[in-house]
């Protein structure tokens, strides 16, 4: 029997996954790397590192994953991590105002140890009916020119679009696709048609919104 042959990868990149702890992020990753949803939350021990390859329009693409701990302990160590990474995703939890008001912390520390990577920021578990920062809140990412993109690893709900927009900015290339879909399991929760079509009715109101400061003021203290 033939033996399969290694994957040919045309690029490798390092990406550095950060925000406070129980947002989601080894979740995120999992999802995308096995198809399995963590249901129980086990708190990151610093970091993990995971690898994904995405088969893409530029050839195999592999994102080496740096998922770092949302734990204050970790302090300096995590900052560590951050070297020679190549972009980061930024995830908070909507249910979570205290996890959105950390993301100007997460944007700094990035900012002030790699330098001018692509940055998207996540918000995550948009299929809860608890969601406590809405849409028209959300104006971080605008004041300081970054993606934003809802998502829910419970629902498969645009999990790929942070991993598509970063592979597209590494790659120099916005019209990069992906060829092959990544293998994910079928959603723990099922958002309706009425749901998603509501999140992008939200997200577009939001974004014709006059971006003030005091759009997100409550999370500036």
């Amino acid at each position: 029997m033939a033996q399969k042959q290694p994957v040919q990868i045309a690029a490798e990149f390092k990406l550095v996954l950060v925000g406070d702890g129980a947002v989601g992020k080894t979740t995120f990753v999992k999802r995308h790397l096995t198809g399995e949803f963590q249901k129980q939350y086990l708190a990151t021990q610093g970091v993990e590192v995971s690898q994904i390859v995405f088969y893409t329009t530029h050839g195999p693409i592999r994102l080496v994953i740096w998922d770092t701990a949302g734990q204050e302990q970790w302090g300096g160590l995590i900052e560590g991590y951050y070297i020679g990474a190549h972009c980061a995703i930024i995830m908070f939890d909507v249910t979570s105002r205290t996890s959105y008001k950390n993301v100007l912390k997460w944007h700094k520390d990035l900012n002030r140890i790699c330098d001018k990577i692509p940055i998207v920021l996540v918000g995550n578990k948009v299929e809860s009916k608890d969601r406590k920062v809405k849409p028209r809140q959300i104006t971080f990412h605008h004041k300081v020119n970054i993606k934003y993109y809802d998502v829910s690893a419970k629902s498969n709900y645009q999990y790929e679009k942070p991993f598509l927009y970063l592979l597209r900015r590494l790659a120099n290339d916005g019209n990069l696709s992906l060829i092959q879909a990544l293998a994910v399991l079928p959603p723990e929760i099922q958002m309706d048609a009425n749901q998603i079509a509501q999140l992008h009715e939200d997200q577009k109101r939001a974004g014709e919104l006059d971006l003030s400061d005091e759009q997100d003021e409550e999370f500036n203290n």
